[in-house]
């Protein structure tokens, strides 16, 4: 049950970043749903290995290597969905991932979950 709400709550997130980044759009709320399990998928699976890999990098610049790898994460996934989900470039992925962190942090917070 959690897993589902963690699902739809996902999808409300994309689809209210979607809404207020310019250039990023999302086909609809189920559409929403699978963006926010690409993103995911693709930030663990090959975001994790460039971090493994760029973690000197990563500590030096305190975490900013991993932030921009997350952005291009979210480009990733633009191109993997095709026209389902776009984000119009690289500042407007970086504007996106900063919109879903923030609200995905506040849910965090009104739901009590520790990370």
């Amino acid at each position: 049950m959690r897993f589902i709400l963690s699902l739809l709550l996902t999808g409300l997130v994309v689809v209210v970043a979607a809404y207020i980044v310019p250039g990023a759009h999302v086909a609809g709320f189920w559409w929403a749903i699978v963006t926010g399990l690409v993103i995911g998928l693709v930030n663990a699976l090959i975001g994790g290995i460039l971090r493994l890999f760029t973690f000197p990098l990563n500590w030096l610049t305190f975490g900013l290597i991993s932030f921009i790898i997350t952005v291009l994460m979210v480009m990733l996934s633009d191109a993997i969905l095709g026209s389902k989900f776009e984000v119009g470039g690289f500042w407007n992925a970086m504007l996106f991932a900063i919109i879903v962190a923030v609200l995905e942090m506040i849910i965090g917070k009104i739901r009590g979950e520790e990370k």
